[in-house]
């Protein structure tokens, strides 16, 4: 399948800022499943400084605002030739160690909540691996019903599963808490996903891979229920959402920010 994205982040303030840096991740590497034929990263309102590679191998932009500018945009287009894998990603070239992905970090850190679902499904008779992810997806996906504003980017995995709402960033840092309990190392992806019933989004998307025995890493969307296809787009993995995230800054000054996102992916 061949999916065109369209994607533009405008941050407005209600005065100059006098210091502001950007870490965007919203560009795809070509990789298992996607080939990007084209893209093209543009800013209004602040420069491109340096783009690198992350340790975990994240194409990475890093945007200075102008200084006293009132407004940031920066819009990503481009086209990328999918195929469906049916969500196993395989042992890719990754240089992150394992034992790195089983690692917890603050928002992954299982709480009493997250080791009784781990539990939980550790004591099913389920001798695939597959099948218990898929098990876990669907437990998670029962608890934690989809809802938007009830939680934000500082809510981590336990205080998701207690709350019993959230969002795909909740779905895949329980998952993740989770799977690392039942020996699985697991990771955070962002990227894209091509809907069925709009164009128009108001956010990326995230799910999660699990490192499975012979297979290698498996996706699992735990908020759609079912494993990544030749609609998803993937662009960056991290052990969460702060370090797999579309976009991360750091300003000076006391201005109120207004965020404006626009997203489109299509066939």
């Amino acid at each position: 399948m061949r999916l065109k994205i369209n994607y533009t982040t405008t941050y407005t303030y209600d005065s100059p800022v006098p210091y502001a840096l950007q870490q965007l991740r919203m560009t795809p590497k070509t990789g298992p499943g996607q080939t990007v034929l084209a893209w093209d990263l543009s800013i209004l309102g602040g420069q491109k400084q340096v783009a690198f590679e992350d340790q975990f191998r994240n194409h990475t932009d890093l945007i200075a605002m102008d200084t006293s500018a009132t407004e940031l945009q920066i819009t990503c287009t481009g086209e990328v030739e999918t195929t469906s894998l049916n969500g196993v990603i395989g042992k890719n070239t990754s240089l992150t160690p394992l034992w790195v992905y089983g690692m917890p970090t603050e928002a992954t850190t299982p709480g009493p909540e997250i080791r009784k679902l781990a539990q939980d499904i550790g004591k099913e008779q389920i001798d695939n691996d597959v099948a218990k992810m898929h098990r876990l997806s669907e437990v998670i996906r029962e608890r934690v019903r989809y809802t938007l504003g009830q939680t934000d980017s500082s809510t981590n995995a336990e205080e998701a599963l207690m709350s019993g709402h959230g969002v795909c960033q909740d779905h895949a840092q329980i998952m993740i808490s989770a799977a690392c309990i039942l020996g699985y190392p697991a990771r955070y992806v962002s990227g894209y996903l091509m809907m069925n019933d709009r164009v128009d989004q108001d956010a990326s998307h995230a799910w999660c891979e699990v490192f499975v025995g012979t297979l290698g890493w498996v996706g699992f969307d735990v908020s759609n229920g079912y494993s990544p296809d030749d609609r998803y787009v993937r662009v960056a993995v991290g052990r969460d959402y702060h370090e797999a995230s579309p976009v991360r800054g750091v300003r000076l000054g006391n201005s109120q920010e207004r965020l404006c996102v626009s997203l489109q992916v299509q066939q």
